[in-house]
């Protein structure tokens, strides 16, 4: 059977065509752009962003929605809605710990893949109205914009993504307590991390804000080189976060190894399942298409 070529979109939403684009606002419109084509002509997506109905503009909504048309024949101000639209909001939390900046040989760093997804869903949110906010966060909170959908609040946010850097520890209480307090209204938080942590932790984090009314997606980055490790000969391996270093045989690497990485994946995803979140493992080497799709099927069934 031959090869089913790849589509234009396709290649464009591979991780290393978007990570050669110029600047961080580029990347995620090309991505966002490159997806909604491929969505567009999916059988298995109801997606529209057909005109639905008028609202009256209220203070707070983004005026670049304004009907003029309307006002000027009726001196009343209206905001078009559409067909796909809610009224909802998107928390962005990145992890912005040492160990995202890891990358295999030839790879985007998991920290890099992070931002890219950051950004494009941000972009993509802010073509579906939603108000959309970013936490960036390590051992605890390093920057925080709160959710707004008014104009240049995505430029804003996608500069704070761009000029992150990935150092320090990862502490998910004091980000996700932080978090809470800020964050009162009810809307989607997509958390993307390496979740280097225990899965218990990762729950007692993760479950209050099931517990307030979020609906919460959990993006699990990790390197082909973390998924599936080949080395030839002992190698000293060195924790980005701790400094610790431990001494590996190739053995151990390809019998233990995996069967413990898969054992922390499984719990992680159970972990996830009881703080009522949704789990996406992704491999820093796949198409952004996954993570997108997997927040749009999120998103629609939360509408």
């Amino acid at each position: 059977m031959a090869a089913v070529p790849q589509s234009r979109s396709d290649k464009l939403l591979q991780p290393e065509v978007l990570a050669s684009l110029s600047n961080l606002e580029l990347i995620a419109r090309a991505a966002v752009n490159g997806f909604l084509v491929g969505l567009h002509r999916s059988p298995f997506f109801g997606f529209s962003q057909e005109f639905a109905e008028y609202r009256p503009y209220t203070e707070g909504d983004d005026p670049r929605f304004i009907d003029w048309n309307v006002y000027s024949r009726t001196d009343r101000t209206y905001i078009k809605r559409f067909l796909g639209e809610t009224n909802s909001h998107l928390m962005i939390l990145l992890d912005a710990s040492a160990s995202m900046a890891f990358a295999g040989e030839g790879k985007l760093s998991k920290f890099r893949y992070g931002q890219i997804l950051a950004a494009s869903l941000a972009y993509l949110a802010a073509h579906q109205h939603d108000a959309v906010g970013t936490l960036i966060f390590s051992d605890d909170v390093r920057e925080f914009r709160p959710p707004s959908s008014r104009s240049g609040q995505l430029q804003a946010i996608l500069h704070m993504i761009d000029h992150a850097t990935a150092e320090r520890h990862t502490n998910l209480s004091a980000p996700f307590s932080r978090f809470r307090d800020q964050i009162r209204r009810r809307g989607m938080v997509a958390v993307i991390s390496d979740f280097y942590c225990d899965p218990q932790t990762m729950l007692d984090a993760v479950r209050p804000l099931a517990f307030q009314g979020q609906d919460v997606i959990l993006f699990h980055l990790l390197d082909p080189q973390e998924l599936d490790p080949r080395f030839s000969e002992s190698t000293l391996l060195e924790d980005m976060e701790t400094g610790q270093t431990v001494e590996v045989s190739p053995q151990e690497m390809s019998e233990q190894y995996p069967l413990r990485m898969q054992a922390h994946i499984q719990s992680m995803r159970e972990a996830a399942t009881r703080a009522g979140a949704d789990y996406v493992l992704l491999n820093t080497s796949e198409s952004l298409e996954v993570p997108l799709r997997n927040y749009f099927l999120f998103r629609q069934k939360r509408r």
